[in-house]
């Protein structure tokens, strides 16, 4: 989606692109000449990968990028990400298994041989409940910038997905969300520790239902399109942190956005307990005061 890297199921990976790439590689398409990916490059590319991964080999990009300068195809390191990138947008290419820290290549076809196949309405209205469900109450607008679709296809895809969703007005502007949402869990953790690029914040357009637009700038320092990791609380993002690691344990250091009172900074202990059994390392606490 947008052109970047998801992971989705294995099974939706096929109707997903069908839906989703065609825009995408189109707004690719100027640097691609400036760069020389034309089509009969991009032909001749997918044969030379097709020959070296065909019967189900996994290889890395420097192996294949030598293989195509091998036959004729020289790959500067801008060159070289974009055939990759494309290739992987039409459906040829996906992520292998890891090789060391290193990640492989594979052919999609081999390594999803049965893949869901959609028609485009059913494919536009499966596209909104699954977002719709997992991300709402959102705007119509959040769901267009998330999935890269174009408004007036996002606008079709919530009337496909109508019979599925039920709308709200928030604050003067329609929300949409799962007809059958169950209601909130009470028992819910009051705080989280999320990573950077968590989908609580980066799947939405407007954020200020979760975040104070004040402190946005903390999140994204430097505006270089780099997320801080957050800290949740009570459904609000409430502070940054950061993880120092250790062979043996951890320290998590928490930057609160402002002065926490005691009962929060106690909520904040689970959490870190939490993420310290994900790890199978003990963590402690350090903390940044505003």
């Amino acid at each position: 989606m947008r052109g970047t890297v998801h992971f989705v199921a294995a099974a939706d990976v096929r109707w997903m692109l069908e839906l989703l790439t065609p825009r995408v590689i189109a707004n690719s398409q100027r640097r691609h000449e400036e760069l020389g990916v034309d089509p009969a490059t991009l032909a001749r590319c997918e044969k030379i990968l097709v020959r070296a991964l065909s019967g189900g080999r996994q290889l890395t990009r420097e192996v294949l990028s030598a293989e195509l300068e091998r036959n004729g195809v020289p790959m500067s390191r801008e060159r070289n990400y974009h055939v990759f990138w494309r290739l992987a947008q039409e459906g040829l290419l996906c992520f292998g298994a890891r090789d060391g820290r290193q990640h492989t290549f594979t052919l999609l076809d081999e390594w999803v041989p049965a893949p869901r196949r959609l028609e485009r309405e059913a494919a536009l209205a499966e596209l909104a409940r699954r977002y719709f469900t997992s991300h709402g109450p959102a705007t119509l607008p959040d769901f267009s910038w998330w999935s890269g679709l174009r408004a007036a296809d996002a606008r079709a895809a919530v009337d496909f997905a109508a019979g599925r969703l039920a709308s709200e007005t928030i604050g003067g502007k329609s929300h949409w969300l799962a007809a059958d949402a169950p209601p909130a869990a009470v028992a819910a953790p009051r705080v989280h520790l999320l990573p950077g690029f968590d989908e609580f914040l980066l799947g939405y357009t407007d954020r200020s239902a979760t975040l104070d637009p004040r402190h946005a700038p903390k999140i994204i320092p430097g505006g270089n399109g780099i997320f801080m990791p957050t800290i949740v609380l009570d459904g609000r993002i409430a502070g940054t942190w950061k993880r120092t690691l250790r062979k043996k344990s951890g320290v998590i250091t928490a930057q609160p956005f402002t002065a926490w009172k005691k009962a929060d900074l106690r909520a904040l202990t689970p959490a870190i307990a939490r993420y310290g059994r994900h790890l199978s390392l003990p963590l402690t606490l350090s903390f940044v005061k505003p």
